[in-house]
Parts: C-alpha cells; structure tokens; sequence
C-alpha cells in the first residue's frame, strides 16, 4: 500500500466527501417527502416501489462499478457514477407520472450504485484499516450533515418550492462533486491487462431484478404462489446458477467466488444482507408514521426524524476511534444487532395516541444501534481481503446489504398494503374501506369523523404488524453476528493476515 502523508489523506478525502455528500442526502432527502410525492402522482401504494426501483438497480450496478474500478482506477469511474446519477436526478424532477418516477429512479440508482461503494474502496487503498477509524468520523460527519438537512430540506421542498427540486437540488451539488474530484483524487493506478466480464454482469443484473421484481409483484397483487410470480422466482434461482457458473470460469470475475472461501467475508456479508432488510425495510415508514398517523406536514417529519439521525451520529464516530484505538471490533457488530431488535420492539407498541416524545426516544435508539456497524462492516471486509481486491471486496459488502434492503423495501411494502386492506376492511366493512383513497395523505387528514380516526388507526395498526415482521429478521442478524471472527487490523506495515489470504 502506498503510504500517504496526513495532508494529502485530507485532500483525497475531500473529494470523496463530495460524492459520498451526493448519495447520502439523496438518500436522506426522499424519504420524508415520498408520502408527498407519491400522492402527488397518485400512487402512494407503489411507494416502497420508488424506492424499490433505485434500489435494484444500484444493487446490480455496485459490483460491477467496483471491478471496473479495480481495472481503470477509481477517480474516471467515480466521475462516470456522478454523471450517471445526475442523468437520473434531472429525469425524476421531469416525472408526470409514478411510472416515470420508478423508472427515472431506476437510472439515477444505475449511478447511485458506484458513488458510495467507489468513495470506501478509494479510502480503503490510502488508509490501513488501523487508522481507518480516525477518518471514519469525517465520513460520519458527510452522513450526520446530510442526514440531519436531508429531511427538512427534502420536506421543506415539497411543502414549498415543489418536490421536483429535490432531485433538480442534485445537480449543482454533483457539479462541485465533478470539480473537487478532479483536482483532489489523484491516485496511482497500476493498468494492466484486463478483460470485463460482460456476461455476468449482464446475468447478475437479470438475477437481481427478477428476484427483486417476485418481491414486489408478489404478495397482496398477484399472490405469492401465482404462475407470474413464481415464473419470476424460478428466473432469479436460474440466472444466479448461471451467473456463479459463469463467474468460476471468468477472467476476471464481477465477484470472485474464490472470495467466499474467506470466512469473514462470506459471514460479514451475510450479515449485511440481514441488516439491510432491517435498515431499509423499517426506516422507510418512519415518515409515513409521522406524516399520516400523527399529521405531520413534510417539514415537520423531516425535523421530526432527528433523533433516529443524532443517535446515528452519537455512536458512529465513537465506535470508529474505539476500534482505531484498541485493534478490536468483534463485540460491535452483536451489540449493534441487540439494540436494534429493542429499537424496532419499541416502534412496534407505537399506536394513533403515542406522544411524539415516545417516538423521538425509540427513533434516537434505533439510530444509535445502526451508527455502531454504519462502517464498520465494511471495514471488516477490507481487512479481510488482499488489497488487489479492495474495490470489489467493498462494493459486495455495498451490494449485498443494498440486496437486503431492497427485498426488505419490498416485503415490508406488501405486508404494509395486506395489512392496511385487512384493518380497513376490518374497521370499515370491505366495501367501505375500497372506497377510501390511501393514496394521498392528505386526502387522509381532510376525511370526516369518525373515518379519519377509523383510517388512522388502521394505519398505525399496519404499521405496527411491519416493525413486528421485522423482529425476527434482526434475531437472524444476531445469529449470524456472533460466528464473525476477528483477525488484526493492518497497519501501514503490518502484513496481510492469513485469513486475508485464504483464497
């Protein structure tokens, strides 16, 4: 590993910052106003789509962003991420429709995919993961800043301005991204000869999308078990046969399989599967809690989502200099999972009569439980792996918790809708409750009494069966947490470990 001095680590890492800032206020800033949004363009039950949509192909797109990377070197396919997403950005503010919307967020997501995953590979070649944890508290800081002005800037917008300049936001941003990038990451890059392994990332994209599109298609639409489906499913088992077929025979592999041999690899990302599940399952319907059952505008969800965001901040970068400072990480990662599952506990007993004090202590916990193993995850990896492979071994553990949450997104939307149909029906009668429109949230507010109680409750109701499902997907992330071993943290003249190395 080439040695960099403190100063020039500081320039590298600004440019990074800029991208990273990118992608994690996009991230941060939809979230309060997709209720908004999505009634806007009358589709508030395809909204786990929207998300989705960004998801699916961002999870396809990060492996091969990270190989291509590791070929030509990280600032020109860093670069190439931005303009794609921006691309995207531009598109989604022009959205008429909620089609429109899922597919422009599926482009945007093309790019989305390299931008976070490309910014921790970039780090992982300058910083030994014994120091990593120092600079993790600036990567902190872009996620805590984001984070904290994503929600009230993206309900601001949508109460003001309109929803569109969410997106249109982006692009200034991403042009200071392109600019600071040029002239800050100036990185070595051995080239050498190469061949992209274009089948299989063609196959992995085909993999991801049919398994994703059986989640979201499935369910309460067309049932789990129905012949459109099922032939869904069948495609996704298919294509993955063949694109591990495939990659035992590539070149150069999108993922090596070699790398599974790895028990820290293979473990760690198991577990970011599981945690993404209930990262992105959970989160997304936190706004909608706040918007619908406790009638929050835009702005006030998004300034009401501050807790979950402090928690966030108040562990991350703690835990980041406690690993720098000891050497150790294993106890985090289970310590993480505990305070999560209490966390998601808590946000199940929430009802139509909860005080928001209640809310904002329950947000603060979860918050505080996801910032102990944010980065950590992926510092694991890094350590784990030979250096040739760091873009690749980063943008997996990306992949595969983004992997997660999607299918999270999309299985916690269809017991959403169930649900909600089931309350409804319940509480109203089933012809009643079809005539209700739940597909904007403030037509909701306007209803007369006692139906708007009625709905509201049915809502909490719903919403209360999703952090419940959530349950026990989080004890799986426990399980699974404690067989992850621990091996040194390298240093800048520390050795590969043999764990490192077993390939």
């Amino acid at each position: 590993m080439t040695e960099f001095s403190h100063r020039q680590i500081m320039v590298i890492l600004g440019g990074l910052m800029t991208g990273m800032f990118l992608a994690s206020l996009d991230q941060s800033i939809v979230g309060t106003a997709l209720p908004r949004i999505t009634s806007d363009l009358q589709g508030l039950d395809k909204l786990s789509w929207v998300v989705t949509a960004y998801l699916v192909s961002s999870t396809a797109a990060t492996p091969l962003w990270g190989k291509i990377s590791d070929l030509y070197g990280r600032r020109i396919i860093f670069q190439a991420a931005i303009v794609t997403f921006l691309i995207g950005s531009l598109l989604c503010g022009f959205s008429r429709n909620i089609e429109e919307l899922i597919a422009f967020r599926a482009l945007q997501g093309i790019g989305g995919g390299g931008l976070i995953a490309l910014a921790l590979a970039t780090l992982g070649d300058v910083i030994p993961p014994r120091e990593r944890g120092k600079y993790m508290g600036y990567m902190g800081a872009v996620f805590g800043t984001s984070s904290v002005l994503g929600p009230v800037l993206g309900g601001w917008l949508a109460d003001g301005p309109g929803w569109e300049w969410i997106f249109w936001l982006n692009v200034p941003i991403g042009g200071v991204a392109l600019v600071v990038t040029s002239y800050a990451l100036k990185l070595p890059h051995v080239r050498r000869e190469h061949t992209i392994d274009w089948w299989g990332a063609g196959v992995l994209v085909a993999a991801v999308s049919s398994f994703l599109l059986y989640v979201s298609w499935a369910g309460p639409d067309h049932g789990w078990l129905s012949a459109g489906p099922l032939g869904l499913l069948g495609g996704a088992v298919a294509t993955t046969a063949l694109f591990i077929a495939i990659e035992l025979r590539a070149t150069e592999p999108i993922i090596p399989m070699d790398l599974f041999r790895n028990s820290i690899f293979a473990t760690t990302n198991a577990l970011a599967v599981v945690i993404g599940v209930a990262l992105f399952g959970a989160i997304i319907f936190v706004p909608l809690y706040l918007q619908i059952v406790m009638g929050m505008s835009p702005t006030k969800s998004g300034l009401g989502m501050l807790p979950m965001v402090v928690g966030l901040f108040s562990s991350s970068i703690p835990s980041g200099s406690w690993v720098s400072r000891s050497g150790h990480y294993r106890p985090l990662p289970t310590v993480s999972v505990v305070i999560v599952f209490g966390a998601l506990l808590l946000l199940s007993t929430l009802d139509a009569q909860s005080a928001y004090w209640q809310v904002g202590v329950y947000m603060y916990v979860f918050g505080f439980g996801l910032g102990l193993t944010m980065q950590l995850l992926t510092v694991i990896v890094q350590n784990s792996v030979d250096v040739r492979h760091m873009g690749i071994a980063t943008s997996t553990v990306t992949f595969f918790r983004s992997l997660g949450g999607a299918f999270g997104a999309s299985v916690f939307g269809a017991v959403l809708n169930t649900r909600l149909a089931h309350h409804l029906g319940e509480n109203l009668g089933s012809g009643a409750g079809g005539q209700v429109n739940t597909n904007d949230t403030s037509a909701i507010q306007s209803l007369p009494e006692p139906i708007r109680s009625t709905v509201i409750d049915a809502f909490s109701s719903s919403l209360h069966d999703v952090f419940v499902t959530a349950l026990p997907v989080v004890a799986i992330a426990f399980t699974i947490s404690l067989f992850i071993k621990e091996i040194p943290l390298r240093g800048r003249s520390t050795p590969v470990p043999a764990e490192a190395t077993e390939l």
